[in-house]
């Protein structure tokens, strides 16, 4: 087909569409070549010289193109050659083939020297692609300072190679020589083994490290990274081997780097001695080490200081990893490290440097056979370990062990052991010190504490408190069950702002003051308000800038087991949860006013009546608002499982130990405290009332109730002195108070009497002088009673006072 016909066949071929072109000619032959396509072009352009090659390229032979112009073969010529008198010295067209198709090739041009000629080269375009990206490939490879590049012939020996000759810092290869010119003789052996093996197998190998030492320095030794593959000809017949020889010293610097950064990043998050520990011996394993341990002096657990130089025997093992390893029977999380005979080694270390031991150094430091067996793991053939020192402090030790075909630890690695070492001594003593606050916080928090139960006429109570914990610091949360006069009970839950130390001591102070107001016997609204004034105070004696941290809430409840009522009031607290005895359960309605901190603002008093057998929960936020729920949604979590958990034949302080465990996270971010009170009531036939007319003449009709009751319960022994207190207070109520007046007794383990009055005015106790003719009548109830008080209500004043019941039965 000459090109005439091969234009035909292309129109022909085009015109079917891309599917259509008649190919007969062999892909192989159209796309692969071995050699550049030539021809020479006379002064007019006439092709006068073709070579094998470009019939190869074109499929016309020499006598179908010699004589014609080179335009003829050239498909849709570009623009800028359309008119040229000259040809180019490069560029890129379309060639005819014999069989109709177009080839995309590029050209080069050359004169001939002393003739009017063009010499032209020709390759496929994609060929010279390929080989200009791979010749940037060589190149930038041989740029490299740490990548050699060797070819090898069949016989091993190099047949050129990048590296500079005689170079300082010995490259493992140069051009002309072997392996074992450059190596040392065992080294180039082993190199040169595996090298024999991908000539023969055709196996590439990829990343293999190999210990060497160069001839010139054999007693330094280097880790090289080799991969290394066969190179073929054509016929893919063995030629050689391209080997790829890595120093692996800039990968074991980025190695040691990312390590560094990885104990940076993963060690030290948490402030617990036991998990900082496990997170450094994590991060060793396995890139570092096969296996890591980290040992603790038993103080360090407490968060107390070790002893100078802790060894064997005053250390715990803390943490292993993996902990799914077969460790040996010696080595077990939370036992104690044997002690060890003295050694050179084992002084090095405790003068603080990290020391490597091989297994037959460990194997003579520690002497004994079975605690050989009993502490080194299987397969292991080194150990490096290295104190954990900070602040002064040797609080422990961290050991990795290396086990199997693993490299042995190298001078560079015992550096950055110390190192990381060094990072992890700190985390640990951080967490040690947080232990250490912690507890003492903790520690003073349960000192300034009530009893975790009580049990008074009026209710039995219990309690439980777990303080904030995953690095929190405490923040003050505390419970009270205060017992009043005429067998009332006092219930408190209050949650300071602020955490630690100063919260635990400002709590102590709030629950100091709400005592002391609690014995004056102050309504639950007016005790806030004085509790509000005197957080005031404490916010002004606080530094500049703590100002606004002083601060807390507070719920107060007095309740009352012979009316069976209690009144509430909320400073910024969450309202109590009720409840009742049919097992109905619900959050109790209050009006809470602002949070002691503020003042100002009046607090209301909410007063709800209480059957016997229910059960009043007071609580803070922390047990309620967690992570995943917000107070509502815990509110009412806490109402469902008050109603599930407490069952009148369950002990009330087991109920608040589950209720804390199933509503509180395992580490607390807030310290989450739980009172319980279970109500009682006096019996209607252990009381006694009596209104009292305002005539002198009733003090008489007094004592005859008064004899006749006490005759009634059998407590003749107490009719002497309390006829002369019920005299002394019904004459004062007489002579100072106002109507309506009422006389109540109750009967308990104590004889409660009670006067009350609608008169405001404060009784006051002194001593009558010689010639006073009144102002002995409280003294005298003060010296007859156990104790006496007076309290003031809405509408009035009481003044009451107790006598102890001898053996008396609880009622």
């Amino acid at each position: 087909m000459d090109i005439e016909n091969a234009k035909n066949a292309y129109s022909a071929g085009a015109s079917q569409g891309s599917t259509g072109i008649p190919v007969s000619v062999p892909s192989g032959r159209l796309y692969a070549f071995d050699c550049l396509a030539a021809a020479v072009l006379d002064d007019r352009g006439a092709v006068v010289g073709w070579t094998g090659t470009a019939e190869d390229l074109t499929g016309f032979r020499a006598e179908e193109v010699c004589g014609r112009p080179v335009q003829e073969l050239v498909a849709d010529l570009p623009h800028d050659l359309r008119g040229a008198t000259e040809m180019p010295e490069s560029g890129r067209v379309r060639l005819w083939h014999q069989c109709g198709v177009t080839i995309d090739v590029t050209f080069r041009t050359t004169k001939v020297e002393g003739s009017a000629e063009v010499l032209v080269l020709v390759a496929p375009t994609h060929h010279v692609a390929d080989h200009e990206q791979g010749a940037a490939l060589l190149r930038a490879l041989s740029a490299q300072d740490r990548i050699t590049i060797a070819l090898h012939d069949t016989d091993l020996t190099t047949v050129q190679t990048n590296a500079t000759p005689d170079p300082p810092d010995g490259r493992p290869v140069q051009p002309g020589t072997r392996l074992c010119d450059v190596l040392c003789t065992e080294d180039a052996d082993s190199l040169e083994a595996v090298l024999r093996q991908v000539l023969e197998t055709g196996v590439p190998v990829v990343r293999r490290n190999q210990q060497v030492s160069w001839r010139h320095d054999p007693a330094r030794r280097h880790t090289l990274s080799l991969s290394a593959f066969r190179l073929e000809d054509v016929r893919g017949r063995p030629t050689g081997v391209a080997a790829l020889y890595i120093d692996s010293a800039d990968h074991r610097a980025r190695r040691h780097l990312d390590l560094a950064r990885e104990v940076a990043e993963r060690v030290g998050g948490s402030l617990d001695v036991v998990r900082t520990a496990q997170a450094l011996a994590d991060v060793l394993v396995p890139a570092f080490g096969d296996l890591a341990a980290v040992d603790l002096a038993h103080s360090v657990f407490d968060g107390e200081e070790p002893a100078k130089q802790p060894g064997g025997g005053e250390m715990g093992n803390a943490a292993l990893a993996p902990a799914a390893a077969v460790w040996p029977a010696g080595i077990k999380r939370g036992d104690p490290v044997p002690p060890f005979p003295d050694h050179p080694l084992l002084r090095s270390f405790r003068r603080g440097e990290t020391v490597v031991f091989s297994l037959d150094d460990f194997i003579a430091m520690v002497g004994d056979p079975q605690l050989v067996e009993y502490l080194v793991p299987k397969d292991a053939h080194s150990v490096m370990v290295a104190p954990l020192h900070a602040r002064g402090l040797t609080l422990g030790a961290i050991s990795a062990w290396r086990c199997g075909r693993s490299d042995p630890f190298t001078e560079d690695e015992a550096d950055l052991m110390k190192q990381i070492a060094s990072r992890g001594a700190l985390a640990i003593d951080n967490a040690r010190r947080y232990t250490r606050e912690h507890r003492a916080a903790v520690a003073l928090q349960l000192l300034l504490l009530p009893p975790a139960t009580t049990d008074t006429p009026a209710a039995e109570t219990a309690s439980a408190y777990l303080p904030a914990g995953g690095g929190a610091e405490i923040s003050g949360d505390w419970y009270d069950a205060i017992s009043l006069p005429s067998l009332r009970l006092a219930l408190v839950a209050g949650d300071v702002i602020g955490h630690g130390m100063p919260a635990s001591v400002t709590m102590g102070r709030l629950r100091t003051a709400i005592q002391t107001l609690a014995d004056l016997e102050l309504e639950p609204d007016e005790l806030l308000t004085r509790i509000a004034d005197l957080v005031q105070r404490l916010a002004a004696e606080a530094p500049p800038g703590d100002h606004d941290i002083v601060g807390a809430t507070c719920l107060y409840a007095v309740y009352d087991p012979v009316t069976r009522r209690c009144a509430i009031a909320s400073a910024g607290h969450p309202p109590p949860v009720l409840l009742r005895p049919d097992g109905t359960a619900e959050a109790v309605g209050i009006s809470p006013g602002p949070p002691l901190a503020l003042s100002g603002m009046p607090y209301e008093s909410t007063m709800i009546d209480l059957e016997p057998g229910s059960v009043l929960a007071l609580y803070t936020d922390g047990l309620v608002e967690q992570r995943d729920r917000d107070i509502d949604q815990g509110l009412q979590r806490l109402t469902e499982a008050l109603a599930a958990y407490c069952r009148p034949d369950r002990a009330l302080d087991e109920t608040g130990r589950a209720l804390l465990a199933d509503l509180t996270d395992q580490a607390p971010r807030d310290d989450a405290t739980l009172l319980l009170a279970r109500t009682r009531a006096v019996p209607a036939e252990n009381t006694a009332h009596w209104e009292i007319p305002a005539d002198p003449a009733a003090v008489s009709k007094a004592r005859e109730w008064i004899t006749r009751q006490l005759t009634m319960w059998g407590l003749d022994d107490l009719l002497f002195t309390t006829e002369l207190i019920v005299s002394e207070l019904v004459t004062n109520a007489i002579r100072y108070g106002r109507p309506p007046m009422d006389l109540r007794l109750i009967r308990h383990n104590v004889l409660v009497c009670e006067v009350t009055d609608s008169s405001s005015t404060q009784p006051r106790l002194r001593r009558a002088r010689t010639t006073d003719e009144g102002g002995r009548g409280l003294f005298l109830v003060a010296q007859l009673g156990g104790r006496w008080g007076c309290r003031h209500g809405q509408n009035g004043k009481t003044i009451w006072s107790e006598q102890a019941i001898q053996d008396s039965p609880s009622t």
